[in-house]
């Protein structure tokens, strides 16, 4: 499971739907509906929130608007609007990993989409989230 830290704007077709899916499995882990993925590191910053389904619906929410403006049809129905907008913090050293890790994955899926971000000099979070300095997240899992 990955629900990534940078702004959805970023993913590639194949990314931003698997985005798509993995964090409405992430809001039921949320919600008790299922017994996998309870005990995933990346739940950890959602569940520290002092309302994580806020949390998780406001990060979907975000998802659901980038597939709006590249023409997709996903579902509204899988997420609750949230009212009080509410955050989660997250290290811009964590926020690097994940774009060099992004950039390797559409190095070799899209190419098109990796000639277009790697000249990129600054990496915008999902608005969820606001960076604060930091190293890689303790709950990441580092692939070389």
């Amino acid at each position: 499971m990955r629900i990534w830290s940078l702004h959805p704007e970023y993913l590639d077709t194949k990314g931003l739907v698997a985005l798509w899916r993995e964090t409405l499995l992430a809001k039921c882990v949320l919600q008790g509906k299922t017994k996998g993925y309870r005990n995933h590191p990346q739940m950890d910053r959602f569940r520290k929130s002092s309302r994580p389904l806020d949390a998780i619906n406001h990060y979907l929410n975000i998802v659901y608007n980038e597939s709006l403006k590249r023409g997709y049809h996903f579902d509204a129905a899988k997420f609750n609007p949230v009212e009080q907008k509410t955050t989660l913090r997250v290290t811009r050293g964590q926020l690097a990993y994940e774009y060099t890790h992004l950039l390797a994955k559409l190095r070799l899926r899209d190419p098109g989409r990796y000639a277009l971000l790697i000249e990129n000099k600054i990496v915008e979070p999902h608005p969820l989230f606001i960076v604060v300095n930091g190293d890689i997240e303790n709950w990441e899992v580092i692939h070389d």
